[in-house]
This record gives C-alpha cells, structure tokens and sequence, in this order.
C-alpha cells in the first residue's frame, strides 16, 4: 500500500479504528474522518485527521475538497460511517428515526461518494469499500428502517461500480452480522460474543480489496457473518 493514499469515514469508531490502523500497517497513508477526530489519535507521520459532517452535501464536499487538496489524489475510500435504531415495528416507526436510518446510513454514503468518485476515476485502479449489514439482505421485524437504509447502501455500492468500471474503480459493500465493538458490547451485554465477527477480520478484508490481489472484485455484496449463520 505504500504511496496509496486512503480515506477511512468513521476513522476512529468501533470498527474504522481497526480499519485505519490495518490501511496504516499495510504502509498507505491514512485520511482519518470522522465529526470528531484528532491526529493524535493514530501514530505516525502517515496519518491524517480531518473533522467534517459527511452527512450534509456542503459537509461531505468539504472534507473531499481538503483532502484532495493535501494529497493531490485519494486512491482508497473506505466508508465505516453508520447507526442502528430497531425494537419497533414499521407501523410504530417514528419519522425522526427512519430519517435517522437514511442520514447515517445512505446518506452519508452517497454525499461523500458523489465528490469523490471523480478524483477516484484518475487513480486508474480506484476502490470504495462501504460497510453495510447482513440485516440488508436478511431484514427481520423491528428493524424495518435500519434494514431499508442498508439495503439502499447495497443498490448504491452496485451502481458506482457499474457507472465507473471503465475508469478501473471498483466498489464493494460488506456486509456484517454483529461486529464485536465496545458499543454492541454494552448495547447486548448478555449476548454470545462466540458468535460475532472480529473487527481485525473485517479491516483484513478491507485491506485485500484494496490491494492489487481484489482489483477483480467489483459489485460485489460480501457476507461476513461470523459463525451466526
């Protein structure tokens, strides 16, 4: 990855920080962003933060505007922003929370891609790798918002990488069961953490598909379910 410059959205959250660290020990320099970050967060002269809202157009384009700016290029964009709300039927779903859904999960998503995508089709061998869910294609009752607002990423994710795999830029989405992250930890304290998947997998496989070795892969939903199946 030396030389490679990557952007990790939600560079210091439960997964993102696992994520940035692996793109750091793979030798790439890291843009970190997230609402609230400091560079003193990571080690090393690879690493950068940027604070920004990428859940606003003004915001996402803002952040894509600095870092293009710093750099000269991005070649890795890596979205781990994202939020669960559930426990409610569709019929007792407020608007507050499905909005909350599609902010967080779609939203940011497709402001920030929208700004990026065509400094990414310079690079010649771009990636964007988000993060979506299993709940995407498995919905189950009660998350009836959450579910809709990842299964959106998913149809995202799939365009971009028809739209763009002239310019060689590839976009996959993964997507998880239970990610082992302090706040699933404190959300499901009783729960079987046997069963959930380690964020250290997740930020391999990221690392991969950015890699030479998954430039075949595009389009691509990848389930990482852990041993819940």
């Amino acid at each position: 990855m030396k030389g490679k410059v990557a952007m990790v959205t939600g560079a210091n959250g439960g997964l993102g920080s696992h994520v940035t660290q692996a793109l750091l020990d793979a030798g790439a320099t890291v843009i970190g962003v997230s609402q609230k970050i400091q560079p003193s967060e990571f080690h090393g002269p690879l690493f950068t933060a940027i604070p920004g809202d990428i859940a606003t157009p003004a915001g996402a384009k803002k952040v894509a505007d600095t870092a293009v700016t710093r750099f000269g290029r991005l070649d890795i964009v890596v979205h781990t922003v994202g939020g669960f709300a559930g426990g409610q039927p569709v019929a007792e779903t407020d608007d507050a929370t499905f909005q909350r859904m599609l902010q967080l999960n779609l939203n940011s998503a497709f402001f920030l891609l929208r700004a990026v995508i065509p400094t990414l089709r310079h690079t010649g061998d771009g990636r964007i790798i988000a993060i979506g869910s299993r709940a995407a294609l498995e919905p189950g009752a009660g998350v009836g918002a959450y579910s809709c607002s990842k299964a959106a990423l998913v149809a995202l994710i799939r365009s971009i990488a028809l739209e763009n795999q002239d310019a060689g830029l590839t976009a996959n989405v993964i997507l998880p069961g239970t990610i082992d992250t302090p706040a699933n930890r404190r959300a499901m304290p009783n729960a079987d953490l046997r069963q959930w998947v380690q964020p250290q997998r997740i930020a391999s496989l990221i690392v991969w598909l950015a890699s030479e070795s998954g430039r075949d892969v595009n389009g691509a939903a990848i389930p990482v379910y852990g041993s819940a199946l």
